[in-house]
């Protein structure tokens, strides 16, 4: 909840210099996972397979393109700069390392990685004040926008789905970087990091009215908190996960509901009844949680039960621990 000293740089931060060393280091990796695509489908769909090398043939261009634009403005020597480094910037989700994908779930990233890949050209010609690196981010802008049309003709040749279905996987990821994640996030921290100092001075004090306004500040405090960072984490121009006021909402209204969740059932003016309440919604709670993580991050079902769950006991242990000693 506490947002720590971030060692990464903002996009908005960074040179001509290092933006093209950014673009080169990211082609490089695009290529790369267009390649392993290939492999993947060289079997079972050799016409996609060849598409992905064709894709990754044009990402080593593009490469070759910046290098060359870099040695003329900048010389040989290109700096070290990935996309980890950069605050906010777009990352590869590592599932193009998972062996055996679906040439939908294929289909779906590289459309989401030139998706992002465009956008990052985009912003990247606006901080750019030479003329000829911008006409080359702009034309490159302009292929990576091609490259989605190419990823879509798999849907053509393999698939039977039309535009609308398109249009809603896109409104449907854009809900999901928006929305659930921040969301997500924030009602697992309200749920189990405010499980300790709720059940603590429950079992401390046996005092419903104390605990329940431990639990209020607890609650209300950590919302504030994560709202605060989410929103601050990242601008959402480049990460495509949209406005930071809509992501600090979610993160904030799902942590403070999270902790007065199990908080308002001390508002029983009975303790165990309170407290038999509050560990039953605590349970709902994390199985909640288990759920949404299955249903919008593709988590196996019971991997995110068991490691929320063990999550929730261990804290909820520890506050009774505490409270009672």
């Amino acid at each position: 909840m506490i947002p720590g000293v971030s060692q990464r740089r903002r996009f908005s931060d960074l040179n001509e210099q290092e933006i093209l060393a950014l673009a080169i280091s990211s082609e490089e990796d695009d290529a790369r996972i267009y390649r392993s695509y290939a492999e993947q489908l060289r079997t079972d769909f050799p016409d996609s397979a060849r598409i992905f090398e064709g894709m990754a043939k044009e990402e080593d261009a593009h490469r070759n393109r910046l290098i060359e634009k870099h040695r003329q403005r900048f010389g040989e020597t290109i700096p070290l700069i990935r996309r980890e480094h950069v605050s906010g910037y777009y990352a590869r989700r590592p599932v193009w390392l998972v062996q055996n994908l679906g040439i939908e779930r294929i289909r779906e990233e590289a459309e989401m990685m030139e998706r992002d890949a465009h956008q990052f050209y985009i912003k990247a010609a606006q901080r750019t004040s030479d003329a000829s690196t911008r006409k080359l981010l702009g034309e490159l802008a302009a292929a990576e926008a091609g490259h989605t049309a190419a990823a879509d003709t798999l849907t053509g040749k393999h698939l039977d789905e039309d535009s609308k279905e398109q249009e809603a996987r896109t409104a449907h990821r854009q809900f999901v970087l928006t929305w659930v994640q921040p969301g997500l996030a924030g009602l697992m921290d309200g749920s189990v990091s405010t499980l300790a100092p709720i059940f603590a001075t429950a079992f401390a004090t046996q005092d419903t009215w104390t605990t329940f306004l431990v639990g209020l500040a607890a609650s209300v405090g950590a919302g504030i908190s994560m709202g605060f960072t989410e929103a601050a984490s990242d601008d959402g121009e480049i990460s495509g996960r949209g406005s930071p006021i809509k992501r600090g909402i979610a993160s904030g209204v799902m942590t403070a509901l999270g902790g007065l969740g199990h908080a308002l059932p001390y508002l029983i003016p009975h303790f165990w009844t309170a407290t038999i309440i509050a560990m039953v919604v605590v349970f709902v709670e994390l199985w909640a949680i288990a759920w949404i993580q299955k249903k919008y991050m593709d988590t196996p079902f019971f991997r995110a039960a068991f490691q929320v769950v063990l999550g929730g006991a261990l804290v909820l242990g520890a506050g009774i621990l505490i409270g009672s000693g």
